[in-house]
């Protein structure tokens, strides 16, 4: 059985005739008399009485016309559906996030696409950097997008593009010894205890690259708190305990209010301030199909990088 047999039988059931049927349909009479043959032969029934030069309807042809019908009301919406989809009018985006990313950063560009094309749902999950680069790679998100390093075992499966980027602040609360200071220099970060981001966080990845730059071995701080979320260092530091190297987009307010304090590292042979700049990137699978909302969504972030 296919949609064409079934269009034919519905005209020929609607205007009860064969030839005014395969009229309408700009097909010839044999054409239509062959698709009704086809199918009462492959299901061995009769769908029309012929009486003379008129045709009746039968039982079996007045279940096949209801039937027939709700499959082709169906087949439209699907097609309905499938072009509004490729028209950007409906459809899904499944995106990951890094933590701070997907809070701070990345709801403008939702809000902005989201403008543009209302009907589209934003499926938006957030983890660690190396859980959305492992999601992305296994097709889980159309992109990812994420501060730090990606694995080596994952950079054959993922295109990476810069698409922003963010700056690490280190910050204290109002009690630390370091408030009333504004510029320390690398060795002095012996002096205080820390609170990190886990070892798959992105932030953590760029902290400690930048430690390293500065001859500062990681392993060396005293890491007094390790935790899941930079909120959660966050609230930590505020409350006095330790230092901490924090995105700066998540600590605008706290620095507006004074309840955190920004530390600046300074080379003194050179006097030159050492900053930490993390680059914010959108991953996508090298093979996988990308639809035109996917497509939409990346002009979106490339508007966003060129400004």
């Amino acid at each position: 059985m296919t949609l064409e047999q079934l269009r034919i039988f519905l005209a020929v059931a609607e205007v009860m005739h064969f030839t005014r049927a395969a009229e309408t349909l700009y097909i010839t009479q044999p054409a239509v008399s062959a698709a009704i043959q086809s199918l009462e032969a492959e299901y061995g029934v009769k769908l029309f009485h012929r009486i003379g030069r008129h045709i009746e309807i039968t039982d079996a042809g007045k279940l096949l016309q209801m039937e027939a019908q709700k499959i082709l009301d169906q087949v439209s919406l699907t097609e309905r559906g499938l072009r509004e989809l490729n028209n950007l009018q409906r459809g899904e985006l499944k995106l990951g996030s890094s933590l701070t990313i997907g809070n701070y950063w990345l709801p403008d560009k939702i809000s902005q696409f989201k403008r543009q094309y209302p009907g589209i749902h934003i499926d938006c999950r957030l983890g660690n950097a190396e859980e959305i680069c492992e999601g992305t790679a296994t097709g889980l998100f159309d992109f990812g997008l994420v501060t730090g390093d990606v694995k080596p075992s994952l950079r054959n499966s993922l295109e990476q593009e810069v698409v922003g980027s963010d700056r690490l602040q280190i910050v204290v609360g109002t009690s630390h010894p370091w408030f009333d200071r504004t510029e320390i220099s690398p060795p002095e970060l012996h002096d205080t205890t820390w609170v990190m981001r886990e070892s798959g966080s992105g932030a953590q990845q760029m902290f400690e690259q930048a430690l390293q730059n500065w001859g500062i071995d990681p392993a060396q701080l005293d890491v007094v708190f390790v935790l899941s979320s930079s909120e959660m260092v966050k609230a930590v530091v505020e409350s006095g305990v330790g230092a901490a190297a924090i995105p700066e987009l998540m600590v605008r307010k706290e620095l507006l209010l004074s309840t955190l304090h920004p530390i600046h590292i300074v080379d003194r042979g050179s006097g030159t301030k050492l900053e930490i700049v993390q680059p914010v990137w959108k991953l996508k699978h090298r093979q996988r199909f990308q639809t035109r909302i996917a497509n939409a969504f990346e002009q979106i972030l490339t508007q966003y990088a060129m400004v």
